[in-house]
C-alpha cells in the first residue's frame, strides 16, 4: 500500500514537471509579444494618469486624481485645503492670511500678489493642478496659455448667483476634486446649520447695518454689494437699515457718519480691514472697535446703545473661506439668540 502510494506521487510529480517544462517552452517559443504587452500595459496607465471630471464656471475639467504639483491662488480655499493636509508646490503668500501654515511655509514657491503675479514661479512649479481664483481670477487666460498641460480648475465664485449657494459648490467642488466628499459634506452642513439658527433667531423689523473700518474711517458696506458684507443680506434675510448703491470691493462706500447714525440699526456688522493686512500706506491703523466706540455721532444708535456690534473675523479680508462666514454666522446667531 505504501509503494503505491509513493509511485502515485511520483507520477503527479512528473505530470508536475512536464507541465512546468512545457509552460516555460511556451513562454520561450512564441510567448514574448504577450509577455510585452502585459508589461506595456501598467507602463501605458503609468503614462496617464487617472482623471475624473469635475465642472467649474468654464466648464468641464479633467483633474488628476493623483496630482503631484498643485498651484492655488484663491484667498477663499486656502482654510479648506490646510485643513484637507494639501501640500502646495506654490502660492501667492504675500496675499494668504497669516493665521495660514501656506503664508509661512518656504516650500511653497511665492507667486506674489495679484497686482504683481510672478507667473514665471508659477510655470516652475510645473503644476498638473492650478486652482484660481478671486484676486486672481483676470490671470486665468494667462494661467491656462503658460501651463496647457495642466487641469486649470476656477475656483471663482459667480457674483451674480447667491453668495452660500457658490460657497457650497465650491466647497463641493474641491471635495470631489481632493476625495474629500465627507469632509465638504461636514463644512456644508456647518454652514447651513449657521445660516438656519440666524434666520430663526432675527426678527425682521430689526434693521442693520454694515460697515467696513480702515485706518480710522468707517465706511459704508451697501447690501447686496462687494464681497464680502452686501452679499449677507439675502443669505440671512436681513432688513437694511440703509439702502444704498455700493462698490463692489472691499473698501465700503463713502457714506456720512450722520446718515449711518440716523438710520438708527439694531444691529451693526463690521469688517475690520486692517486687521488683516493693517492700514493703508500714509494711514494709521486703528482697530475697528475703538474707532465705533470714539465716534460721537453714533453714540445714541441702538446698536452701540445695546452693544449689538458684531465683528467678522480678524482675518476675513484675506480668508473669505466657507469657514470663516460659518464663524461669523454662528457668532450672530448666538447674539441674536442671546438678546431675544
Amino acid at each position: 500500500m505504501a509503494s503505491t502510494a509513493l509511485r502515485a506521487r511520483a507520477v503527479s510529480l512528473a505530470l508536475v514537471g512536464i507541465t512546468a517544462f512545457t509552460l516555460a517552452a511556451c513562454s520561450t517559443d512564441g510567448g514574448e509579444p504577450a509577455a510585452q504587452s502585459a508589461s506595456s500595459a501598467p507602463q501605458s496607465a503609468a503614462a496617464k494618469p487617472a482623471t475624473i471630471t469635475v465642472e467649474d464656471l468654464h466648464g468641464s475639467v479633467e483633474v488628476p486624481t493623483s496630482p503631484k504639483s498643485i498651484v492655488a491662488t484663491d484667498n477663499r480655499i486656502f482654510e479648506t485645503l490646510e485643513d484637507w493636509g494639501v501640500k502646495l508646490s506654490a502660492a501667492p503668500r504675500q496675499i494668504i492670511a497669516s493665521t495660514s501654515a501656506y503664508a509661512a511655509d518656504e516650500t511653497v514657491v511665492d507667486l506674489g500678489s495679484h497686482r504683481e503675479p510672478n507667473l514665471e514661479a508659477l510655470v516652475a512649479a510645473n503644476p498638473d493642478l492650478v486652482l484660481n481664483g478671486q484676486r486672481f481670477q483676470k490671470q486665468y487666460d494667462a494661467i491656462k496659455g503658460l501651463v496647457p498641460g495642466a487641469a486649470l480648475v476656477d475656483t471663482n465664485i459667480d457674483p451674480d448667483k447667491p453668495l452660500d449657494a457658490e460657497l457650497i459648490r465650491v466647497t463641493t467642488l474641491l471635495g470631489k476634486i481632493f476625495g474629500k466628499e465627507d469632509k465638504a459634506a461636514e463644512l456644508v452642513a456647518d454652514f447651513e446649520k449657521a445660516i438656519a439658527r440666524v434666520k430663526a433667531a432675527y426678527s425682521s423689523d430689526q434693521t442693520v447695518l454694515s460697515v467696513i473700518v480702515s485706518g480710522g474711517e468707517i465706511n459704508y458696506s451697501a447690501p447686496g454689494s462687494g464681497r464680502t458684507l452686501g452679499p449677507i443680506y439675502s443669505v440671512l434675510g436681513l432688513t437694511p437699515a440703509l439702502s444704498s448703491e455700493g462698490s463692489t470691493d472691499h473698501e465700503g462706500d463713502d457714506v456720512s457718519v450722520e446718515a449711518i447714525a440716523q438710520s438708527n440699526p439694531a444691529w451693526i456688522l463690521v469688517m475690520d480691514r486692517d486687521a488683516a493686512i493693517g492700514a493703508k500706506q500714509g494711514k494709521t491703523p486703528v482697530p475697528a472697535n475703538e474707532v465705533l466706540a470714539n465716534t460721537s455721532a453714533l453714540a445714541n444708535v441702538d446698536a452701540v446703545k445695546n452693544g449689538r456690534i458684531l465683528y467678522m473675523p480678524a482675518d476675513t479680508y484675506v480668508n473669505e473661506s466657507i469657514q470663516t462666514y460659518t464663524e461669523f454666522f454662528t457668532q450672530i446667531a448666538d447674539a441674536m439668540e442671546q438678546a431675544k
